[in-house]
């Protein structure tokens, strides 16, 4: 079974129960608008697009989004709860869109950390490749410095700072997620010019005593004469 098969269906099964069904959306989508609206950017692809939770603030701000996400419960979610978007929703990776696709506008918020740390490097190229001359990309990930929790195996460590764990409870377990230090993100990113540097946003969770969780907010334009590899 592959690890992408792994996540779809373990996010199937977190959609299943109710996940994100009641929370709002993170802070990040006022940047991703304010940036979009700067660059005169209307129209976009959203990669893990879950049930709705940032996509659907982001279209009611005025972008039309296609909507991708592996989980195929929660594009049904989504198109449910609003069957106008229907027609811009897939259920899919990156690979299944259009050879040479691109959009001025490519967003990927909490999605680029699964798999260990080539597959997650992996993913970001593969979605720098959909952003068109002088586009914008928005990516939020995990960060070095969160408490990881829960149960968990460091599998790997790289002298960046950057290491990935694979959970042997809740509901990830048994799958590979990644935390970019920050030279391992300036360095996928060198090239791109920065519209929002790289900051750590820090979230207290809920659960008494498990910490909080880190992740890099960052926005970046492809300059025109880059070559993506």
């Amino acid at each position: 079974m592959s690890a992408t098969r792994s996540a779809a269906q373990a996010w199937d099964d977190e959609y299943r129960r109710g996940r994100y069904q009641d929370e709002p959306p993170v802070a990040f989508v006022a940047d991703i608008l304010a940036a979009a609206h700067r660059a005169g950017a209307t129209d976009g692809l959203y990669v893990g697009c879950g049930n709705g939770r940032n996509l659907l603030p982001l279209v009611d701000g005025g972008l039309d989004l296609l909507g991708l996400d592996i989980s195929a419960e929660a594009v049904r979610q989504l198109a449910d709860r609003r069957p106008d978007r229907a027609g811009r929703l897939r259920h899919g990776d990156l690979d299944s869109l259009p050879l040479g696709a691109t959009w001025p506008l490519v967003i990927g918020i909490q999605v680029f950390q699964h798999g260990d740390r080539g597959q997650a490097h992996r993913q970001v190229r593969a979605a720098q490749r959909r952003v068109a001359a002088g586009g914008l990309i928005c990516v939020r990930v995990n960060a070095v410095g969160t408490d990881v929790w829960p149960a968990h195996d460091v599998v790997e460590r790289a002298p960046d700072g950057g290491f990935t764990v694979r959970y042997t409870a809740g509901p990830k377990r048994g799958l590979d997620i990644h935390f970019f230090g920050a030279a391992e993100l300036g360095q996928l990113f060198a090239g791109w010019a920065p519209v929002l540097p790289a900051r750590p946003q820090r979230t207290e969770r809920d659960n008494l005593g498990t910490g909080q969780w880190t992740q890099w907010e960052a926005i970046w334009r492809r300059p025109a004469e880059l070559v993506t590899p």
